[in-house]
């Protein structure tokens, strides 16, 4: 059922594009730390290669992705098909995260559009391309994308934004320090 790939195909690309929903999931090297999943929308993915990925990390409850990145660079991205034939679609690699004023960050900033909330671009360089049949995953048409993030963002404002990464963002639930923490 699983099939393996060299690289991200223009077939898989494809289907990516058509995505309206992604995961992305890491993890600590403690055994007793959290494993983190978490969903992804708003039209922030983007395919930079055939093997290298990158999205816009919007502000959020926590920052477990790049303090688990910083750590140990593990990442997953998930995509499954809710409309048209079954599939389910994994990028593995090793992932980093891109701050603001970083060398990368004008380059890959400019591949986006500007949204309120930006904390960071994490960027994947994908080492394992896996497919699997998906067929139990139900069937969703999807009504459109949520603005509450967007909102939430506009309201707290630049200043705000920042006062809420000091208080959230710095430290992951399991303690591991995040680059936002070193600015």
């Amino acid at each position: 059922m699983a099939k393996l790939f060299d690289c991200i195909t223009d077939d898989l690309q494809k289907f990516i594009a058509k995505q309206h929903l992604f995961f992305v999931a890491t993890a600590p090297l403690s055994a007793t730390g959290h494993v983190n999943l978490s969903p992804k929308g708003l039209d922030t993915f983007r395919i930079l290669s055939r093997d290298r990925v990158a999205y816009l990390d919007l502000t959020g409850s926590g920052n477990e992705t790049s303090a688990h990145l910083q750590e140990n660079g593990r990442i997953t991205f998930m995509f499954c098909a809710f409309e048209g034939p079954p599939l389910i679609l994994r990028l593995y690699g090793k992932g980093y995260t891109v701050l603001p004023g970083a060398s990368e960050w004008d380059a890959l900033y400019k591949l986006f559009s500007p949204l309120p909330g930006i904390r960071q671009i994490i960027v994947g360089e994908i080492d394992r391309v896996q497919t699997s049949c998906g067929t139990a995953v139900p069937l969703f048409e999807p009504i459109g994308q949520r603005d509450n993030l967007v909102k939430w963002a506009q309201n707290k404002g630049e200043q705000g934004l920042h006062d809420y990464w000091q208080q959230k963002n710095f430290v992951s639930i399991d303690g591991l320090p995040t680059p936002l923490g070193k600015q």
